[in-house]
């Protein structure tokens, strides 16, 4: 199969999933994470390139209504494991993970390394350690509602919020530094994490029908045009 036929299949797929996200139906995440985001080109054919021009390119609409509760209960089972989301993402990103004793999914320590710093950050579960590791929404909640998402129904929001795609265990200072930007307003100190960042949020942009800012679609397009291979074609894991 040629380079391009795959950017295509692989686009298709991602838009067909996005397809669906308004009308209530199950968005399978496992098979989205299959496309691989950029999967396959370098600078301007990368997909995460094909996927950016397709989207959308509007203002940001008003944060009128806008509240955590319209993306459903924080760290909610949508992916039906038995464990919840945070604690997923928490066993996913970290290494050394030890688990609380008598639990089969709470994470109760382990050591970060950290994609936006790039820094090693050990984590301990507890009332005043906890927040060292932050769980960040690569496309954050507000973001969302303000480029399409308060017109996405509820079950659709409540699995925008826990995407495992969407979601990163980070270093809380970052992560509470980066609020509720965009990329046109924030990206991650860490340099070497500018493209795995950029592709993963024009993949969420893309799957759930999201739109982008003219500032942001800019801001992107400046990252990911620059991407070598190695990092473009880098997945979420």
């Amino acid at each position: 199969m040629t380079r391009n036929a795959m950017l295509m299949r692989g686009l298709g797929a991602v838009l067909a999933i996005g397809a669906t996200a308004g009308c209530g139906a199950q968005i399978p995440t496992a098979s989205a994470r299959e496309i691989h985001v950029a999967a396959v080109g370098t600078g301007t054919d990368s997909m995460a390139l094909v996927l950016l021009d397709r989207l959308p390119v509007k203002g940001r609409a008003p944060k009128t209504g806008y509240s955590r509760d319209e993306f459903g209960p924080a760290w909610a089972d949508t992916d039906g494991n038995g464990c919840d989301q945070r604690d997923d993402v928490l066993a996913r990103d970290l290494v050394e993970i030890r688990r609380a004793p008598g639990s089969a999914c709470v994470v109760a320590s382990g050591t970060l390394h950290d994609l936006y710093t790039g820094r090693t950050i050990p984590f301990v579960r507890g009332k005043t350690t906890s927040s060292a590791v932050q769980i960040d929404h690569v496309v954050s909640l507000s973001d969302a509602w303000q480029t399409g998402a308060q017109q996405l129904d509820a079950a659709t929001r409540e699995r925008l919020a826990t995407d495992l795609d969407n979601l990163q265990a980070v270093d809380g200072p970052t992560n509470e530094a980066k609020g509720d930007g965009d990329a046109a307003t924030w990206l991650p100190p860490n340099r070497a994490a500018w493209c795995r960042y950029a592709a993963r949020q024009v993949t969420i942009k893309a799957r759930y029908r999201l739109w982008v800012t003219p500032a942001e679609r800019d801001a992107l397009a400046g990252v990911l045009g620059n991407c070598p291979t190695a990092q473009a074609t880098e997945a979420p894991q």
